[in-house]
């Protein structure tokens, strides 16, 4: 991982792919106070479930701020040089996004140039959606779209770029 104080890293990956599990590592050796800016919402059980386990999970050695669509307000009241940030994930504030009929554009813009001026470590994850065959319906298409574009920005800032896949590390920038 880049440990200078402007370099963020980019952790992409399909569905349980364990890119979560990679980025609190990163997190984790830093040696840095542990952030964690939860942006998905429990629009239902199985969510609930989900983002209780994820807490559990992680354990007390993280603060965890959720923040479904205000990004980066949350990362800048959250910075520090002493701090690392997981971000999990981008996925899920797109879905937020796009649900709150937010400007995409400005909002991923917002967030790349961000990026170069935390003085925090960051750490984003994200699912990577363009793998698979194109959505049915527009909505879907839209998403994957949108994520799309979102990752290709965030890779472009970000110093270190890892793709994750069956556990297993790629690292593609840095």
């Amino acid at each position: 991982m880049n440990t200078s104080s402007s370099g963020a890293t980019f952790v992409l990956g399909g569905a349980r792919s364990g890119k979560s599990r990679f980025a609190e590592r990163l997190v984790a050796a830093t040696g840095l106070e542990r952030h964690y800016v939860a942006t998905g919402r429990a629009w239902d059980e199985e969510m609930r479930a989900r983002i209780e386990q994820h807490r559990t999970d992680r354990g007390d050695l993280w603060t965890t701020h959720e923040e479904p669509l205000d990004l980066v307000g949350c990362l800048a009241a959250v910075d520090g040089e002493k701090h690392a940030i997981l971000v999990d994930c981008l996925t899920l504030w797109v879905t937020n996004l796009m649900m709150a009929e937010r400007d995409m554009a400005a909002e991923f813009a917002g967030l790349a140039a961000y990026l170069p001026t935390a003085r925090a470590q960051l750490v984003i994850v994200s699912n990577e959606v363009g793998l698979g065959i194109v959505p049915e319906n527009s909505m879907a298409r839209d998403f994957r779209d949108h994520a799309g574009r979102l990752h290709q920005m965030i890779a472009a800032e970000a110093a270190n770029v890892y793709f994750i896949a069956a556990g297993l590390p790629l690292k593609m920038k840095g």
